[in-house]
């Protein structure tokens, strides 16, 4: 009986601990953007994701992200706008929409 416990107990610090990981796409998209977009752009993190509220964005979604970014910044690459970034955009930019009250670090 103990043993099963203890594998209880170990299975249940793993799924918690990824699902921790997978939702850090907020995190992730920040760093996407400092690194591709906050030159091309030349504005912070905080003023691009307040150009919309969180409803706007939800709106916008992953499918429209590309062109509302190139609306936002018209220098961007098409390199920084990779599909598989896109996610990662969104879930950054909806977190610290203007309505939020969040302020991200870049």
């Amino acid at each position: 009986m103990n043993k099963i416990v203890k594998i209880a107990l170990g299975a249940t610090l793993l799924l918690s601990l990824g699902t921790a990981t997978l939702s850090a796409d907020t995190a992730k998209g920040q760093k996407l953007y400092t690194k591709k977009l906050k030159k091309a752009c030349a504005i912070t993190g905080a003023e691009a994701a307040g150009k919309h509220t969180q409803d706007e964005w939800t709106e916008i979604g992953v499918a429209g992200m590309a062109a509302e970014i190139k609306k936002i910044c018209p220098k961007v690459g098409d390199k920084a706008l990779k599909e598989k970034y896109l996610q990662h955009y969104f879930d950054f930019f909806k977190e610290y929409a203007s309505d939020s009250g969040n302020v991200p670090s870049c």
